[in-house]
């Protein structure tokens, strides 16, 4: 089903992200061996939700359209998809590729990384400077300084790990 930005509003979308990421993971302990295993699992998960809750903000606060954003959700090999709902507006259905409850907060800082690299490369790029080498920005490449903006505007370790 392929949706257009005039079905949703930026608001419904990240409300829907917002949502999803507050969903409870669904661990069941039996899938683990002791109980430092799954608390383990449980940290990393909860890390992802912190993260994708960063990156959701971030989202909402830069000039980033519906539009815009709907096409980011092509990240995360597309697994994650907005559909709609008849209470919110916009829902999230996501396709689990191995263990959900460890993947399906991933899926959310995947799509809001990409929505943000799209918007720091098209709005946020300075002029280039052609130099022997090829373009130039600031001194550093295209990437270099996409990931330098990332690191600036959410953080050394979010940008490591989501932009990089």
């Amino acid at each position: 089903m392929t949706t257009t930005a005039a079905e949703y509003s930026k608001q419904d979308i990240t409300a829907a992200l917002r949502r999803f990421t507050n969903s409870r993971p669904g661990l069941e302990f039996g899938n683990y061996g002791d109980v430092s295993a799954y608390r383990s699992e449980l940290r990393s998960i909860t890390k992802d939700r912190q993260q994708a809750l960063t990156l959701i903000a971030a989202v909402e606060s830069a000039g980033i359209t519906a539009e815009e954003l709907l096409a980011a959700f092509s990240a995360y090999a597309g697994r994650l998809s907005v559909v709609p709902s008849a209470k919110y507006g916009a829902e999230l259905e996501y396709c689990t590729g191995q263990y959900y409850p460890t993947e399906y907060r991933r899926a959310v800082c995947a799509v809001c990384s990409q929505a943000l690299w799209n918007y720091y490369r098209e709005k946020c790029m300075p002029e280039p400077v052609n130099v022997a080498d090829g373009k130039r920005y600031d001194g550093l490449s295209a990437g270099d300084f996409l990931r330098r903006c990332a690191r600036r505007n959410l953080g050394a370790s979010l940008a490591k790990r989501w932009f990089n």
